[in-house]
């Protein structure tokens, strides 16, 4: 992976026709380095990075930024708060027992982003404890309710040619 790949938003997120999006509302969870957070932070949107390590946002100085250092799963992090994110990002991680927070922290007609490795991950590299592999159509089904607008399952490649096997979603809260 480079350090392009690092630091430029995720394709799903910059190819996605979004409505205005000054003023919203983003929760970046497990954020890393930050990057798809980044990108609606210079759209406008008032952005809260969540991660157990924000080394990676410590230059980060933005009156719209707000860095939560918390781990996720260990039971020391507070709940998330409900009904207050626009939109929410996950991206490359999965933490099964957050899914009812998650839901629960978007506005009605929210917006979830989700994008994580899928049990095909295995077969090709990194990770591969099914603790943090989608099951075949599991991330569909944990939002089978939700309006989608976006979802794709199977191989991606990055810039770089890397190839992964991961699960794509994009979709509105009722």
């Amino acid at each position: 992976m480079t350090h392009a790949t690092l630091s430029t938003a995720s394709s799903l997120i910059t190819q996605f026709s979004w409505p205005e999006l000054t003023g919203l509302k983003v929760l970046d969870l497990a954020c890393g380095s930050g990057r798809n957070g980044l990108w609606f932070l210079s759209q406008g949107c008032e952005v809260t990075f969540i991660d157990q390590d924000l080394s990676a946002l410590a230059e980060l100085t933005h009156d719209k930024a707000h860095q939560w250092q918390w781990n996720l799963e260990d039971g020391s992090a507070p709940p998330l708060p409900q009904e207050s994110f626009d939109i929410v990002l996950v991206f490359n991680y999965l933490h099964r027992p957050l899914f009812p927070q998650i839901a629960a922290s978007l506005k009605s007609g929210g917006l979830i982003v989700y994008e994580t490795f899928t049990w095909q991950q295995a077969q090709i590299g990194r990770p591969r404890n099914p603790d943090f592999l989608l099951t075949e159509n599991e991330l569909q089904s944990v939002f089978a309710n939700w309006q989608p607008l976006h979802y794709f399952e199977g191989r991606l490649s990055d810039a770089a040619g890397t190839e992964s096997a991961k699960a794509q979603l994009i979709a509105r809260k009722p």
